[in-house]
């Protein structure tokens, strides 16, 4: 295989699996070295074993970073501050810096692939290519999840929460009970107190 023909096969895609290459009469051995040819030629960049992404100036559509952590983790998706930032408008303004590194999930693997994990929805990346990203109802349960104290009404304030009436709280809820944590319960009903209090300020 030749690099023109390599473009005509995945130049739309923003990422794409070596697998999708082996169709035919292709040689797997052969074709892992082309590609490690090409890598360190600066014609294609690596993400993870099997996975690349076009290196400009070949690139018709640039990865979205999101679409990235989801296939360097596959059945993953992207909460916590990551996807608060994300969303519009802002849910909070404190910061954490490990919130970039840490901005990623994983749900049941017994999970579709083609479909949104609970509480997530689904951007496009290109045409065939998409990224899951958490709710901000369901980013905010994965940090009080991973922080030990965040049914204390401390972790609250630490998060300076913010355009509390835009969110879905019947979701927060539902997420929670779901979830089947008692933590996470308590939290999401904190999250509708402050909610209240806030209303009542307006």
């Amino acid at each position: 295989m030749n690099f023109t023909r390599l473009l005509e096969l995945v130049g739309d895609e923003p990422v794409f699996d070596s697998a999708v290459l082996l169709a035919g009469p292709v040689n797997p051995a052969d074709l892992r070295r082309q590609l490690s040819r090409w890598t360190k030629a600066g014609r294609l960049i690596q993400l993870r074993r099997g996975v690349y992404t076009l290196a400009p100036p070949y690139q018709k559509i640039k990865p979205h970073p999101f679409l990235i952590a989801n296939r360097l983790l596959p059945a993953s998706y992207v909460s916590l501050q990551s996807a608060l930032d994300y969303s519009s408008p802002k849910w909070c303004t404190a910061s954490r810096p490990n919130a970039r590194i840490a901005g990623r999930r994983r749900w049941a693997a017994s999970s579709s692939t083609t479909s949104s994990p609970p509480g997530c929805t689904a951007i496009a990346g290109s045409k065939s290519a998409y990224a899951f990203v958490a709710t901000p109802e369901k980013a905010l349960l994965d940090l009080a999840y991973l922080h030990p104290r965040a049914d204390d009404p401390a972790f609250l304030h630490e998060l300076r929460l913010q355009n509390l009436e835009r969110l879905d709280l019947a979701q927060l809820r539902a997420l929670a009970d779901r979830s089947a944590k008692p933590k996470l319960r308590r939290f999401a009903e904190r999250v509708a107190e402050l909610e209240m209090e806030t209303y009542e300020l307006l």
